[in-house]
Formats: structure tokens, C-alpha cells, sequence
């Protein structure tokens, strides 16, 4: 009763207060009002105002307001840029030189890109690793990035297929066409536009002579057996469903009709690294130039003396700058495609002893794809096709593009000191062969040309994946010649797994 009486007391106390307030107030207006002569003595109200030119107004008012408050954000950004460009950026994930990991991969193209991916996506918070690649980028931020002007990737075809004579290779381009069917879940990026490589569909065409007939026809059923699909074409069959082609001297077609064509492999390689960065692999733009190795006298392998074993224990790393800094790993893995033998050759395989007095039989092979152009040659539907003779052709968007090549006989292999281009090899070896089977190629222009290395292996032309017999902590993943852009896929997969499930399926 109390509290009420004194609420009561207060809120009368107040009103009155604010009557009296606004009296006073009320009075002296009036007072100054009734002085000035030119003030009417009849009040009139302002007019109302109409409501679309309030709301303009109110919207007007708003924007300036919005306006003012973006250019102070503007101005304030640009005067932190000023002062961020002023320092130099370290190229480093952390800003410091990566001097340790636990798996460190030489070669950062798309064999070695796949493998940091599949390590990480697989244990993203059980292992660090960084890449070697000696193709420089500015930074690994994925807004600057390197040309890898001399990669392998980008320099390839970019095909894929499944005619192959090995069980393995068909397995594995089975493989790597369903994970580029679903390369949007593996490889997207928060952030980044999804990973699109632009694969064409259109199949490949391998043409036999009556000597390769039976070969082909055994392949294309092993394929079938293992899940590819592809149609055999009798000559009769070829002509009907490519009107293009000229038959003679073909005795038998193989065409894929499904998970064969072609792709942009800097697309993918694109894609494995942005996804490979984003999961936390450190790249270092620098080229190995040697290793360090450690004496393990407990150490017993096979073939090798008691107390004599040495394991490598650091890789050697000239960066863009000349320094030269090294970085010790757990593991380490060969994947410098055409360079892996000298690499290797870094960590004395091939020059040693025992185990180690068998190099590494991968050497480079140099290649050249040419792009012609011919206005009346074959569609928009039409397959890669290999002519007997090993000479290539497919198309290369619209406009009457194709890009064509042949490898070389042994006794034509060019030098491989550069990657110069060999014009008189297309008029001598390619031109000659393909307007025979396509007549339309009589006539075509040589619009440009490029050359890229094969990462070719001497022993049986097939991959090298797996540890090296003398190390326990060196792994090579080389060899695949043209293949390596599908192989990459799943090769390092099982990489993967070797290392980090210590198992192999």
C-alpha cells in the first residue's frame, strides 16, 4: 500500500512538471510570435505532404546515407591495401619455409597433386604434406598460380580411354572415368567455382590392319569382361557409321561407347591442387636438387651389409630465390614424371650398390601435337582415332580445329634438351598418313604447334608405383607415358593406401 501511494505521488509530481514545461514554452512562442509583423495573425497548418514524395525523399536520404558509409569502407580498405602491399608476402602457408613433414612428394603436376590429395582427404589432421614443384607460381593462397609452362599435364592430350591390352590400365581408366563423372564431389572448394574439365564424349576409334585384327578383337572382349564398352566395326560397318574414313587396308574398328573421350588437364590439375591447398598441403616453389641421408648401423635389410644401411633422410630444395634449404620428411615420393629417374638417381638409385645399382628406367620422350585445321573434314561426333600406324587424330572445338600427332620410330626419337618443334616431322610423318585415311586432310594448314614430354618407361612401357626394395621410406609413382593424366587418378590412391593403410587392393 505503501509503494502504490509513493508511485502514485511520483507520476503526479512528474505530470505536472511536464505541463508546467511546456506552458512556459507555449506562452513565450506566443509572445515572440505576436512581435513579429510580418507573421500572420490566422495560424495556418502545413499542407500535407503526398506520399510518394515522402517516401523518394526517405529513400533518397537513405541512399546518401548508404553512399557516405561506402566510401568511408572504400577508403579505409585501400588505405590497409597500401599498407599490406608495402610488406612482403611469404609464399608459405604460415609465412615460414615448410623444414619438415611427415611426407614430402617431388613433383607437383598431376601425379603428385593427386597424391597430396588423396593423403589429406583420407588423414586431413594425422600427416602434413608438401609438394616440391619446380615449376614456379608466385603464391599458394589459389589466387596467383604458376604457368607450368614445361609440365607434362598441361602439355598433354588429354584423353581418356579404356582400349588397352592390360587388365590394369583398363581397370584403372574405369577408374578415373567415374571419378571424373563425380569430380564435383571430390574436388569442389568452398569458395571456388566447381572443378569443370570439359570432357568430350565422343569415344575413341582404334583401327586395325588384318595383321593387329585378332589383338584387337581380344582386348576389346577383355574390356567387355571388365565392364567397358566398345563395339567391333567391319570395314562395311566403319564406312557407314564415319562416311569420313577410308577403309583401305583396315580389317577391324574398336569404338568406346562410354567413359571415353577427352578433357582440359589444366583443368584437373587445376582442381587437385585447389582441393589439395584447401585441405592443408603445403606447396614449395623450388626444384630438389639432393638429398641427405642418415646412418641406421641397427638397420638389417636384405642384401645390404650389417651396419652399412643408410636411409634418406632430406631433400635439398633450391628455391626461386637461389637458397637453398632443405626439408626433412618421414616419407618421401619420386613423382617428377619425365625427371623421376634423375631424381632418383639424387638418392643413389642406380649408382650405389646392390639394390641400388639399377637406375630407375624412366627416361623423357619428347612428343609433338600439332593443331590443323581443315574446313570440310569429319564432325562434331567424331571419335580420337588411331590409325595403324600409331598417327592420331581428333577434333579441338568448332571451326574445323583438330589437333593430330604420331610417336616417332626409335631411330626418329628427337632430342629432348628442349621442347622445340619439329615442323618437317608433320609433313613427312603425320600429314602424309592422315590424308590417306581422312581424304579431307589433303588439305589442311598447320595453324600452330607444341611439343611435351612422355614419362616414358624403357623396361615395359607400364607404370612404376610402389616403395623402392632398398628404402623403407621412398616411394615412386613414374612411367605411365601418355597415360599418367587418367592414371593419376587412382595410382596415388593406392599410394595412399600403401602408406597410410599399409595395404594394397
Amino acid at each position: 500500500m505503501f509503494i502504490s501511494t509513493m508511485f502514485k505521488a511520483v507520476n503526479t509530481f512528474k505530470c505536472r512538471k511536464f505541463i508546467k514545461v511546456k506552458f512556459v514554452n507555449l506562452y513565450k512562442n506566443a509572445c515572440f510570435c505576436t512581435n513579429k509583423s510580418e507573421v500572420s495573425s490566422s495560424y495556418e497548418p502545413p499542407k500535407p505532404e503526398n506520399p510518394f514524395k515522402r517516401t523518394f525523399r526517405i529513400l533518397g536520404n537513405d541512399m546518401k546515407t548508404a553512399k557516405n558509409k561506402v566510401q568511408s569502407f572504400i577508403t579505409k580498405v585501400q588505405g590497409v591495401r597500401e599498407v599490406t602491399n608495402k610488406v612482403p608476402k611469404s609464399p608459405y602457408r604460415d609465412g615460414v619455409f615448410p623444414e619438415h613433414c611427415d611426407i614430402a612428394i617431388i613433383g607437383g603436376g598431376a601425379m603428385g597433386s593427386s597424391i597430396a590429395y588423396w593423403l589429406k582427404q583420407r588423414a586431413p589432421n594425422a600427416i602434413t604434406v608438401t609438394v616440391i614443384e619446380k615449376d614456379p607460381s608466385v603464391n599458394q593462397n589459389i589466387v596467383s598460380w604458376g604457368q607450368y609452362v614445361d609440365a607434362s599435364t598441361v602439355l598433354s592430350v588429354g584423353g581418356l580411354r579404356q582400349q588397352f591390352s592390360l587388365e590394369e590400365n583398363i581397370r584403372m581408366s574405369l577408374f578415373g572415368a567415374e571419378f571424373l563423372r563425380n569430380i564435383k564431389q571430390h574436388l569442389s572448394v568452398e569458395g571456388h567455382d566447381p572443378p569443370d574439365v570439359q570432357f568430350t564424349p565422343f569415344g575413341y576409334l582404334c583401327l586395325a590392319s588384318e595383321e593387329g585384327a585378332q589383338q584387337l578383337e581380344e582386348n576389346a572382349n577383355l574390356q567387355k569382361k571388365l565392364g567397358a564398352k566398345n563395339e567391333l566395326l567391319t570395314p562395311v560397318k566403319l564406312k557407314q557409321k564415319f562416311p569420313w574414313i577410308n577403309t583401305d587396308g583396315i580389317a577391324l574398328g574398336c569404338h568406346g561407347l562410354e567413359n571415353e573421350g577427352w578433357f582440359d588437364p589444366w583443368s584437373l590439375l587445376y582442381a587437385f591442387k585447389t582441393k589439395a591447398l584447401s585441405l592443408g598441403v603445403e606447396y614449395v616453389d623450388g626444384e630438389a636438387v639432393g638429398f641427405e641421408f642418415k646412418k641406421m648401423p641397427d638397420m638389417l635389410t636384405e642384401g645390404v651389409e650389417p651396419g652399412s644401411y643408410e636411409a634418406v633422410e632430406k631433400v635439398l630444395v633450391k628455391t626461386e630465390s637461389g637458397e637453398l634449404r632443405s626439408i626433412k620428411f618421414g616419407f618421401v615420393i619420386i613423382a617428377a614424371g619425365p625427371h623421376s629417374a634423375r631424381v632418383a638417381k639424387m638418392a643413389r638409385i642406380g649408382t650405389g650398390e646392390g639394390m641400388l645399382s639399377i637406375p630407375l628406367p624412366v627416361e623423357p620422350r619428347k612428343r609433338y601435337v600439332f593443331c590443323i585445321n581443315c574446313k570440310n573434314g569429319p564432325g562434331l561426333n567424331t571419335p580420337l582415332t588411331i590409325d595403324p600406324s600409331g598417327a592420331y587424330f581428333r577434333r579441338e572445338g568448332l571451326a574445323g580445329n583438330y589437333i593430330c600427332g604420331r610417336s616417332p620410330l626409335p631411330e626418329e626419337e628427337p632430342s629432348v634438351d628442349n621442347l622445340d618443334v619439329d615442323y618437317d616431322f608433320f609433313d613427312k610423318n603425320v600429314w602424309p598418313i592422315l590424308a590417306k585415311r581422312v581424304p579431307a586432310f589433303e588439305s589442311v594448314k598447320v595453324k600452330s604447334a607444341w611439343s611435351g614430354y612422355y614419362e616414358y618407361n624403357t623396361y615395359d612401357e607400364n607404370g612404376i608405383v610402389g616403395p623402392h626394395p632398398y628404402y623403407t621410406n621412398l616411394y615412386i609413382a613414374t612411367g605411365f607415358s601418355g597415360h599418367v593424366i587418367y592414371v593419376s587418378m587412382l595410382q596415388e590412391f593406392n599410394i595412399h593406401r600403401l602408406l597410410v593403410e599399409a595395404s594394397w587392393k
